[in-house]
């Protein structure tokens, strides 16, 4: 049976998502508005990938246009999500999934999780509930993507890097409905893999980003140059620390030291994090579902946060 989903989003990583699924044969539509809509519509979507270019036609307009699908894949920045959310109800329906493939802490992410911060709402992800309101909250699939890619102009994207992308459902049983997810992704060459641990692996991707990407928009430098600074890299180490402190709270700490984890970093090259893409080309930061997140979990649970409290507040007033 041939599948429908709705990315909303048609950035580099949701543009990555639709070109993966429309190649297993889904059908594909795209949310999208302004010029990227114009172009959909008379040229469809490009996305290089490996050498190679490709184009397809998925159906494009607004949530009104298209209409119910059987999965609606949220791949826009998450601090747009609040606002967003109440506007997404016509793709809906009374069995349609939610894919989640957003950075950062998810609206989610404490639903019947256990421990002293269960079913609690994040007011730096979700401050109205819109997001709560609006999904289905037993109708859930989480993701972490680790791909690079970056637009080119228009309904055009281009790959860098793709190294695989995660999901999960939130209660860690291997469904029906996310194998389908990763079946269809891998179909269309995408390395998915299915998680019974998908908080963790979402918490362990936050880990290694919540200090890089704010960092870097702070010092506007890349991976390398920042890491071979011997204070910069103390600095990233101190608030990796802090939110440790939170994951053996929460049950999600890593078995890896934060220096292990930054070597890691090191050994993927110099690379520009997204929030020094995003200051570059005038973007807001997503510093409220990253690093804010990170800040409030911390204040929730009592741990003292001053390195990553400060961090926040610098780049607050960059993003600003």
């Amino acid at each position: 049976m041939t599948r429908s989903v709705a990315i909303v989003g048609a950035g580099a990583i949701g543009a990555w998502i639709a070109d993966a699924l429309d190649r297993a044969g889904w059908q594909v539509s795209m949310l999208a508005r302004g010029e990227t809509l114009k172009t959909l519509r008379a040229t469809g979507l490009c996305v290089e990938r490996a050498g190679d270019s490709r184009r397809s036609r998925p159906r494009a307009g607004s949530a009104t246009e298209l209409g119910a699908h059987d999965y609606v894949c949220l791949a826009v920045k998450a601090q747009v999500l609040p606002d967003l959310a109440p506007h997404l109800g016509p793709l809906i329906d009374s069995s349609t999934v939610i894919i989640s493939a957003t950075n950062g802490i998810p609206w989610w992410f404490f639903h019947d999780f256990g421990g002293s911060l269960a079913n609690q709402s994040l007011q730096s992800v979700d401050p109205t509930q819109a997001q709560e309101w609006t999904f289905p909250r037993q109708r859930l699939l989480g993701t972490v993507v680790h791909a690079s890619a970056r637009v080119v102009g228009p309904a055009h994207v281009q790959v860098v890097a793709a190294d695989r992308l995660i999901v999960g459902e939130p209660s860690g049983i291997i469904t029906e409905r996310v194998q389908e997810v990763a079946a269809g992704l891998r179909g269309g060459g995408i390395n998915a893999e299915v998680s019974s641990q998908i908080r963790r692996d979402i918490w362990s991707k936050l880990w290694g980003n919540m200090n890089m990407n704010p960092l870097s928009a702070l010092t506007r430098c890349g991976t390398a140059k920042m890491l071979a600074d011997p204070d910069v890299r103390a600095l990233c180490v101190r608030m990796m620390e802090e939110m440790q402190l939170c994951g053996r709270q929460l049950n999600l700490s890593s078995n890896l030291a934060p220096v292990e984890r930054i070597a890691v970093t090191q050994r993927l090259g110099d690379f520009k994090p997204s929030m020094l893409a995003d200051l570059e080309a005038g973007r807001a930061l997503e510093l409220a579902p990253q690093l804010g997140a990170v800040v409030e979990i911390a204040d929730r649970l009592g741990v003292p946060a001053p390195f990553c409290r400060s961090i926040l507040g610098l780049s607050r007033l960059l993003s600003a």
